[in-house]
């Protein structure tokens, strides 16, 4: 299957009208966590969603549209991260075409996989930022900034100790989400067939 006929595929009509639902559950689950500070994320739920049942290219999309939509109408803070997000959705989605989301040890297996995708391009743009941001695991990176610890290394090690936690407990999410969602409905979507048990 060519790169065009793989986005062709995860773009179905059902596919446009689950993504506003699922930026609508990443920027109100997103908000809820930026407010409390927690030093987890939880935004991505909807991503991964999509991703799973609809695709990567579609996953990556919901990514995008999440943080450019929150980060303009809500939460600036949100805006730069996009290219997580984007990577989140792309990540899941290929992990899910390659059946790692047909069982809870596969979707744990995946959310350490997006963890690491994710923690090396946050880290880019967190340390671009200049290291400290509106996320509550920021303390922890400024905690070792005063410990004197690099820029850099203070980054990635907020990120690699918070963000398997964090994409852990998303996908777990996303794929509760799924096996509730009954199998007739589940159909409809391009990539149903990963989250078939076999």
């Amino acid at each position: 299957m060519s790169i065009f006929q793989s986005i062709r595929r995860d773009f179905s009509t059902i596919t446009w009208v689950l993504m506003p639902v699922a930026i609508a559950i990443n920027i109100v689950i997103g908000q809820i966590v930026s407010l409390l500070k927690l030093p987890v994320y939880v935004d991505s739920i909807g991503t991964v969603l999509v991703a799973v049942i609809a695709g990567p290219w579609a996953g990556a999309l919901t990514g995008i549209l999440s943080n450019t939509i929150w980060g303009m109408t809500i939460d600036a803070n949100a805006l730069p991260w996009f290219p997580v997000a984007m990577v989140i959705g792309f990540v899941a989605g290929l992990l899910a075409n390659a059946g790692l989301f047909k069982t809870w040890w596969k979707v744990i297996i995946s959310g350490l996989i997006i963890a690491v995708a994710a923690a090396l391009t946050s880290s880019v743009i967190q340390v671009l930022l200049g290291g400290i941001t509106a996320s509550g695991s920021s303390l922890f990176t400024a905690f070792l900034l005063q410990t004197g610890q690099g820029l850099v290394e203070s980054v990635l090690a907020t990120n690699f100790l918070f963000e398997p936690i964090d994409k852990v407990a998303t996908v777990l999410l996303a794929y509760a989400i799924i096996k509730g969602l009954s199998a007739r409905y589940l159909a409809r979507f391009p990539r149903a067939e990963n989250v078939v048990s076999t």
